[in-house]
């Protein structure tokens, strides 16, 4: 009970130092992150109301809360119906879009961050299991697609995926580590690409799968 409750005030502290002063205002977002038990989505052990990425193993992190509230405000920005989560991990993301009353479909390819929680607290949420880079066309088309971690540039095959008027949103990033700045985007399909706006920078935490094979100079 005690630990409960220790929980429930970490909560609420993570909304009100966290995401409220950072320009998180969206009421659907600062409510799930309220109502939403985070730790139930972090590894056991791991402080989930921290100010920091937790790691996961294998290269990949749950996001700090203030850039998973900043992409989740930047999503539901378009009041989107039906959005994809591109390496959702155990579902955090997901659960809060889903709690703000979005269908959503999370794609993840590692069982391994699975920890039962978004079975659990993930409403309005459809779990799959896929290659990341390849998206999820049988769900689509989408009004938004959500990529939950840095990557050097947005596959161009998710544009087939968007509904007309539909946006990715991402972190777009080269390199991760110290000194390295990624900027949260906001793009649209435009010819063979995305015209691409940046609206805030974070420190960028790249999906592996995302990252670019390894080229050997001669």
């Amino acid at each position: 009970m005690a630990d409960l409750i220790s929980q429930n005030i970490a909560r609420e502290n993570m909304v009100d130092t966290q995401i409220r002063p950072n320009h998180v205002q969206d009421k659907r977002v600062t409510g799930a992150m309220r109502a939403l038990p985070r730790e139930a989505f972090a590894p056991q052990g791991s402080f989930a109301y921290a100010d920091a990425d937790i790691p996961l193993g294998q290269g990949r992190y749950l996001l700090n809360p203030m850039t998973t509230a900043r992409l989740a405000q930047l999503t539901l920005e378009s009041n989107p119906g039906h959005v994809l989560v591109v390496g959702a991990g155990a579902g955090y993301l997901a659960a809060i879009l889903g709690a703000a009353g979005v269908a959503v479909v999370a794609l993840e390819e590692e069982a391994r961050l699975n920890t039962g929680a978004l079975a659990q607290y993930g409403a309005n949420v459809e779990a799959v299991t896929g290659p990341l880079l390849a998206g999820w066309p049988a769900g689509g088309p989408y009004d938004a697609i959500v990529i939950e971690g840095a990557v050097p540039e947005i596959p161009k095959a998710f544009a087939a995926q968007l509904a007309p008027g539909g946006r990715v949103i991402a972190i777009l990033a080269d390199a991760e580590g110290p000194g390295a700045v990624g900027r949260a985007a906001v793009a649209e399909p435009s010819g063979a690409g995305f015209a691409e706006v940046e609206v805030f920078d974070c420190t960028p935490r790249l999906l592996p799968q995302f990252r670019p094979a390894p080229v050997f100079a001669f």
